[in-house]
């Protein structure tokens, strides 16, 4: 496409959420075209994003908390709608596109009414709430997934499969080897648990890591994300086991570590399983079973079935299955590094620009050509009723 424009991009302020819109931001820039952002509180906190665009924050309500909750939401909705059309007469967006959250649903309603087009884009492989309530008015539907539970097979025809973007820092470690194993050298291990449940995976993977035969013990050096209350307690853990542990509250270099590890121990949302694909690194995956819908059960569906993931239900992760998951994979031969390579196939790393092309498609001067020249993808699977779990 040519020419410049202006596209609005509204996300809630989860990793989740923001981490895909900033890969899109920074794409539709590279392509000349300006970009602003409408968020909630948490949203304008995390660092490091949108480097260049208009952030813009409006009130946002979740439809919870009995009748009074859900008036306070319903204003909130209406308030957030309101000023994001006052926005729009200013920056006069070509279109407008919403990563789900409580915080895009009035900003994409504010587009319906201006009758600016609208893209939805779906990281989760179960549809979120306010992704369904959209789904019916939207010009498009953009997944990261084949297979999207709680997608009504009558959107099928505006829907497309692009994959779920990643930061650009993560799509250049798709081009590096996966690093050198020896049988004696450094086993470097990354757990990260997100912003939620992370507590469970302190108790656990010291305890596992330190059941582990003292051959393959000695050769750890584990890298870990923990809450704030769990810091102290897990570094005298792994200093008592003899396991070299760097631990922090928030990795701003989460890439350059991903880039280091040889096995990953995390949770399952959206960005995260993106990440491992795309950059190749194998993993256990514990999934968050309080997510909304069960969706990191489905997210992990299809690492798992590559071979590129190992999944535990949380309901049996104990140091004991920890340890034999990790013999598994770690005492084969080559058995990470096929590992890498079977996350690798699996990867969506063109997902930025496939989304920007929809983008650019539905905000453009043809709105016939909306979906690309082959249409929505014919393979796609959409399960109406179905929540989607790995056994």
């Amino acid at each position: 496409m040519n020419g410049s424009r202006q596209y609005i991009l509204a996300a809630g302020g989860t990793g989740g959420h923001m981490i895909p819109a900033h890969a899109l931001a920074a794409e539709l820039m590279r392509r000349g075209h300006h970009v602003a952002l409408i968020t909630d509180e948490r949203g304008l906190r995390f660092p490091g994003l949108f480097e260049g665009v208009q952030l813009h924050q409006l009130p946002a309500g979740r439809l919870m908390g009995g009748p009074k909750g859900m008036i306070q939401a319903l204003r909130n909705i209406w308030t957030g709608r309101e000023r994001a059309l006052a926005l729009y007469e200013n920056f006069n967006p070509s279109a407008v596109v919403g990563f789900g959250g409580y915080p895009a649903l009035p900003a994409i309603l504010a587009a319906f009414k201006a009758k600016i087009p609208t893209i939805i884009h779906e990281q989760n492989a179960v549809m979120g709430r306010t992704n369904r309530f959209l789904a019916r008015k939207v010009n498009a539907i953009a997944t990261a997934y084949q297979q999207v539970d709680r997608l009504k097979r009558r959107y099928r025809r505006k829907t497309e499969v692009v994959g779920n973007p990643v930061r650009d820092e993560v799509l250049f470690l798709r081009d590096l080897p996966y690093p050198p194993l020896s049988d004696d050298g450094i086993f470097r291990i990354l757990v990260v648990g997100g912003s939620q449940g992370a507590g469970i995976l302190s108790e656990v993977v010291p305890e596992g890591l330190g059941l582990l035969p003292l051959h393959l013990r000695r050769r750890l050096q584990v890298t870990q994300q923990c809450r704030p209350e769990d810091l102290e307690k897990t570094r005298a853990q792994y200093a008592k086991l003899g396991i070299p542990a760097d631990l922090s509250t928030y990795m701003t270099d989460l890439p350059q570590r991903l880039g280091w590890s040889h096995l990953v121990i995390s949770r399952a949302g959206a960005s995260t399983v993106a990440e491992l694909s795309v950059a190749g690194r194998p993993a256990i995956l514990i999934p968050y079973p309080a997510a909304m819908d069960n969706h990191q059960y489905a997210n992990a569906r299809e690492l798992v079935a590559s071979g590129g993931a190992r999944l535990i239900d949380q309901r049996y992760f104990n140091p004991f299955e920890l340890a034999k998951q990790i013999q598994k994979m770690a005492l084969e031969p080559t058995g990470l590094k096929n590992a890498a390579m079977r996350a690798r196939q699996v990867g969506y790393p063109d997902a930025a620009e496939k989304l920007a092309d929809l983008v650019e498609r539905v905000g453009g001067d043809d709105p016939a050509a909306i979906l690309s020249k082959n249409g929505a993808s014919a393979d796609m699977t959409s399960n109406e009723n179905k929540q989607g779990a790995v056994a």
